[in-house]
């Protein structure tokens, strides 16, 4: 009998309209951030590991629930900005320096910053729910496009690669080894694909002794494990280069950032500095070092003062300091650059070097005819961009390359090729306008990565700490801590004799693994696929 039209709706199945209470959907809302935020409390200081268990097995699970793309873009967006509120917070610090000007900025600044950045979590979520669907593994899916999603973010627009997750293994000198094989990327593949694995098991019908089940939990613990063990022979097996010994000095001054730019206070800054350089010590110091702008002045073209300030270096000594530059070599209007100078003890500038990578809203102003304030720090000019990083080489002192702030937290920040090789690293900082807050510790264990993925010493020179002597291999051997104020003078460790496999691969090994955790799981889930049809 065939039945007409109006028969055949009278007989088909009524539609259920599914719907979340409202309750239920805000307490998800609220929820998602909290779960960013765990994954966030991991980071340094606090090294929370736990808590990466919690958080991206939770995302993974809300992303299985998600009903299309726009939900599962909504989903990461909301646990990225959690991960940045809680893990970038104290950038608010840095508009209470200047309270009456700036301060009324901290919290929207923070707010909008974490929701411009967690648009990067969110494209994260939309790509492993699309390599899901094309039949890749939810956990490798979710560790390849979050980790796809960070080297993005340290990219775009000049990159801010601050708080990676492979920073999280920094507690320990052993788990940060990994550092050196596949950089801070790789790290955070990993981290991820291990952290997501209790996330793959919470399915209905699995009982305890199904090996499904304990098979990703096992790999969720082994690998901090064999990541250690590795990291304990990398250590105990390391080779290092011979370099003749030089001595040197680090001088932490601890000038509050609300007095670095006060034209009063200028003599007294440069007095501060000289009174802790000529302090006794070693008879032997070649090299004098300086933080980030720690002459608040144009010292490359003040003849008079860097004649004042090179009196106090013993013969054949060199200071290295962080100062302004005018390019057009006077103190008049021109090209401003934040720079490190190298001065010898005949008041000579052997060498200067431009920061490259420079600060938004600290440093330069984007946008700044439309916005209605002006940058952070202070002066009406916007400081200009150095041309490339670079080495420099100063007589009897190993060639090195320079880092100015910002540019320590960059992976694979390097010269191009044909330009000599760096024996070390300099970081130059002013850490102050972080305040006592989770931002210079995080700092700190960023610039130690550096060391670690180029098998290069660092010394670390910064204006309120931390400043430190590291070795290649990222142990601190010698350390100023957050708020103090005095002198840090030890040898200059040397480099180790064999390049890292990530120093010289740099993210293209990270891209090897990323296609073949893709292809690994692919295969896996098609043969457990094919094995569930054949028992049944």
């Amino acid at each position: 009998m065939r039945l007409g039209w109006r028969q055949k709706r009278r007989f088909a199945p009524k539609r259920t309209v599914s719907f979340e209470p409202r309750s239920s959907r805000w307490a998800k809302y609220l929820g998602i951030p909290l779960l960013g935020a765990a994954c966030a409390s991991a980071l340094p200081p606090v090294y929370a590991l736990p808590m990466l268990l919690v958080g991206f097995s939770g995302l993974l699970l809300l992303l299985r629930g998600d009903r299309g793309l726009w939900e599962a873009g909504r989903t990461g967006w909301l646990f990225g900005l959690g991960y940045f509120l809680a893990g970038l917070y104290w950038i608010g610090d840095s508009f209470l320096v200047d309270a009456d000007r700036m301060g009324w900025l901290g919290f929207p600044a923070v707010l909008a910053l974490s929701a411009f950045l967690a648009a990067f979590p969110a494209l994260a979520a939309v790509a492993s729910r699309v390599l899901v669907r094309l039949g890749c593994g939810e956990a490798a899916s979710l560790a390849v496009a979050w980790t796809a999603s960070e080297w993005l973010r340290g990219t775009v627009l000049t990159g801010f690669p601050w708080n990676l997750i492979g920073h999280v293994w920094s507690f320990a000198d052993s788990t940060l080894q990994g550092a050196a094989l596949v950089g801070p990327y790789g790290l955070g593949l990993l981290t991820v694909l291990a952290a997501a694995m209790p996330g793959t098991v919470w399915r209905s019908g699995k009982g305890v002794t199904n090996p499904a089940v304990w098979v990703p939990l096992g790999l969720s613990f082994v690998f901090p494990a064999v990541l250690a063990v590795a990291g304990e022979v990398r250590l105990q097996n390391a080779v290092f280069a011979e370099d003749p010994e030089i001595r040197l000095r680090v001088v932490q001054g601890n000038v509050p950032r609300s007095l670095q730019w006060q034209p009063a206070e200028k003599d007294r800054i440069i007095q501060r500095y000289e009174a802790f350089s000529g302090l006794a010590g070693p008879s032997d110091i070649k090299l004098l070092i300086w933080p980030e702008t720690a002459v608040p002045l144009a010292l490359g073209s003040d003849v008079e003062q860097r004649r004042a300030i090179a009196s106090i270096l013993p013969s054949g000594a060199i200071l290295l300091t962080g100062a302004v530059r005018y390019s057009n070599g006077s103190s008049g209007p021109g090209r401003v650059h934040n720079s490190l100078l190298a001065i010898s003890a005949d008041a000579e500038v052997l060498a200067s070097y431009d920061k490259v990578l420079l600060l938004p809203f600290d440093e330069y102003l984007p946008l700044g005819s439309y916005l209605p304030f002006k940058k952070s720090t202070d002066g009406r000019m916007d400081f200009a961009p150095g041309a490339e990083p670079g080495i420099i080489n100063l007589p009897n002192v190993p060639p090195f390359q320079p880092l100015i702030c910002y540019e320590a937290m960059f992976p694979d920040w390097k010269p191009e090729s044909g330009t000599g090789a760096a024996r070390w690293l300099l970081n130059v900082t002013d850490d102050a306008w972080l305040g006592i807050s989770t931002g210079p510790y995080q700092h700190f264990q960023m610039a130690r990565m550096r060391a670690v993925e180029r098998g290069l010493p660092l010394v670390r020179a910064a204006n309120s700490g931390i400043s430190a002597i590291v070795d290649p291999l990222g142990r601190v051997t010698g350390r100023l801590d957050l708020g103090e104020t005095g002198t840090l003078d030890s040898a200059l460790p040397a480099p180790l004799v064999a390049t890292p496999l990530y120093g010289r691969s740099g993210d293209l090994i990270v891209l090897a693994m990323g296609l073949i955790a893709l292809v690994v799981s692919f295969v896996m889930r098609r043969l457990t696929h094919a094995s569930y049809k054949f028992r049944n």
